[in-house]
Protein backbone atom coordinates (compact mmCIF):
# COMPACT_ATOMS: atom_id res chain seq x y z
CA UNK A 1 0.00 0.00 0.00
CA UNK A 2 2.94 2.06 0.86
CA UNK A 3 4.26 1.72 -2.85
CA UNK A 4 0.85 3.05 -4.62
CA UNK A 5 0.77 6.33 -2.27
CA UNK A 6 4.01 7.15 -3.58
CA UNK A 7 2.83 6.51 -7.19
CA UNK A 8 0.18 7.97 -6.55
CA UNK A 9 1.81 11.12 -4.88
CA UNK A 10 4.12 11.99 -7.75
CA UNK A 11 2.50 13.53 -10.36
CA UNK A 12 1.20 15.96 -7.93
CA UNK A 13 4.56 16.98 -6.32
CA UNK A 14 5.57 17.57 -9.96
CA UNK A 15 3.16 19.52 -11.22
CA UNK A 16 3.14 21.63 -7.71
CA UNK A 17 6.51 21.78 -7.31
CA UNK A 18 6.59 23.42 -11.06
CA UNK A 19 3.83 25.51 -10.50
CA UNK A 20 5.82 27.04 -6.91
CA UNK A 21 8.63 27.15 -9.43
CA UNK A 22 6.69 29.49 -11.89
CA UNK A 23 5.41 31.66 -9.60
CA UNK A 24 8.92 32.18 -7.94
CA UNK A 25 10.20 33.20 -11.65
CA UNK A 26 7.41 35.37 -12.81
CA UNK A 27 5.37 36.85 -10.28
CA UNK A 28 7.31 36.60 -7.48
CA UNK A 29 10.21 38.44 -8.85
CA UNK A 30 8.08 41.26 -10.40
CA UNK A 31 5.93 41.95 -7.06
CA UNK A 32 9.42 42.12 -5.00
CA UNK A 33 10.54 39.58 -2.21
CA UNK A 34 8.43 40.58 1.01
CA UNK A 35 8.84 37.40 3.46
CA UNK A 36 9.76 37.52 6.38
CA UNK A 37 10.99 34.09 6.82
CA UNK A 38 13.64 32.16 5.42
CA UNK A 39 13.45 30.36 3.39
CA UNK A 40 10.83 32.11 1.83
CA UNK A 41 7.18 31.07 2.01
CA UNK A 42 7.35 29.69 -1.41
CA UNK A 43 10.47 27.82 -0.89
CA UNK A 44 9.10 26.51 2.21
CA UNK A 45 6.13 25.20 0.47
CA UNK A 46 8.30 23.26 -2.56
CA UNK A 47 10.49 21.66 0.21
CA UNK A 48 7.82 20.42 2.10
CA UNK A 49 5.74 19.05 -0.94
CA UNK A 50 9.47 17.41 -1.96
CA UNK A 51 10.18 15.71 1.20
CA UNK A 52 6.85 15.05 2.85
CA UNK A 53 4.35 14.62 -0.41
CA UNK A 54 1.77 16.58 -1.69
CA UNK A 55 -0.79 16.63 0.72
CA UNK A 56 1.02 16.64 4.32
CA UNK A 57 3.60 19.31 2.75
CA UNK A 58 0.65 21.13 1.16
CA UNK A 59 -0.73 21.93 4.42
CA UNK A 60 2.48 22.32 5.93
CA UNK A 61 2.80 25.11 3.65
CA UNK A 62 -0.74 26.74 4.10
CA UNK A 63 -0.08 26.73 8.00
CA UNK A 64 3.60 28.54 7.08
CA UNK A 65 1.09 31.05 4.42
CA UNK A 66 -0.97 32.07 7.61
CA UNK A 67 1.72 32.52 9.97
CA UNK A 68 3.19 35.07 7.64
CA UNK A 69 -0.06 37.19 7.66
CA UNK A 70 0.28 40.24 9.81
CA UNK A 71 1.14 39.93 13.29
CA UNK A 72 2.76 36.16 12.11
CA UNK A 73 6.43 34.95 13.23
CA UNK A 74 9.21 36.20 11.47
CA UNK A 75 12.86 34.39 11.06
CA UNK A 76 14.37 31.25 10.64
CA UNK A 77 11.65 28.57 9.94
CA UNK A 78 12.79 25.14 7.95
CA UNK A 79 10.84 22.80 6.90
CA UNK A 80 10.28 19.90 9.80
CA UNK A 81 12.65 16.86 9.18
CA UNK A 82 9.69 14.54 10.34
CA UNK A 83 5.83 15.12 10.07
CA UNK A 84 4.24 15.35 13.38
CA UNK A 85 3.54 12.50 15.04
CA UNK A 86 -0.52 13.72 15.77
CA UNK A 87 -0.61 13.84 11.87
CA UNK A 88 -3.44 12.44 10.22
CA UNK A 89 -4.50 12.36 6.49
CA UNK A 90 -7.85 12.85 7.04
CA UNK A 91 -7.54 15.49 9.95
CA UNK A 92 -5.39 17.86 7.31
CA UNK A 93 -4.66 20.38 9.82
CA UNK A 94 -2.86 18.22 11.89
CA UNK A 95 0.16 18.55 9.71
CA UNK A 96 0.64 22.09 9.86
CA UNK A 97 2.03 25.00 12.77
CA UNK A 98 -0.74 27.20 12.78
CA UNK A 99 1.21 29.74 15.49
Amino acid sequence: MQLVGKILDWPFKIVSVFLINVYRYTLSAISGRTCRHLPTCSEFTRDAIWKHGFWPGGWMGLARLVRCGPGGTHGYDPVPEEKPTNARWYLPWTYGRWK
